[in-house]
């Protein structure tokens, strides 16, 4: 199964990016294997509208069946959500510890989106 998480680096030990669609790089763990791959999110930062759908989609795009982020937007929601992609906010301060937490069940299933579009 993989598990996708916002972070600002390149590893495990790297901090969880708390935004979602603005994040600088999506960490796609692979629980099976425990390996990752790291997907730039360049063009969400950069971009004027629409970041959230956009790693939305490629979250989706790597398999993921769930996200853990620092926060998520309407529209990232809505986008995730229509493609079964489980969500989870959570505000500790490494990737490893996110999925930890993911993997022992104390993260609870986000229900709707928990900021504004653009934050």
């Amino acid at each position: 199964m993989k598990i996708a998480c916002t972070t600002t680096g390149n590893d495990l030990q790297s901090p969880v990016d708390p935004r979602f669609g603005r994040a600088q790089k999506l960490l796609i763990f692979d629980t099976d294997t425990d390996t990752f791959t790291v997907i730039d999110n360049a063009g969400g930062v950069a971009a004027a509208q629409g970041a959230g759908i956009q790693a939305a989609e490629a979250v989706v795009r790597a398999g993921a069946v769930a996200l853990i982020s620092g926060h998520i937007g309407p529209k990232a929601f809505r986008a995730l959500r229509a493609n079964n992609v489980a969500m989870y906010t959570t505000d500790v301060p490494t990737v490893a510890e996110a999925i930890a937490r993911y993997k022992a069940g104390l993260l609870v299933e986000s229900k709707s989106a928990d900021v504004n579009g653009h934050w």
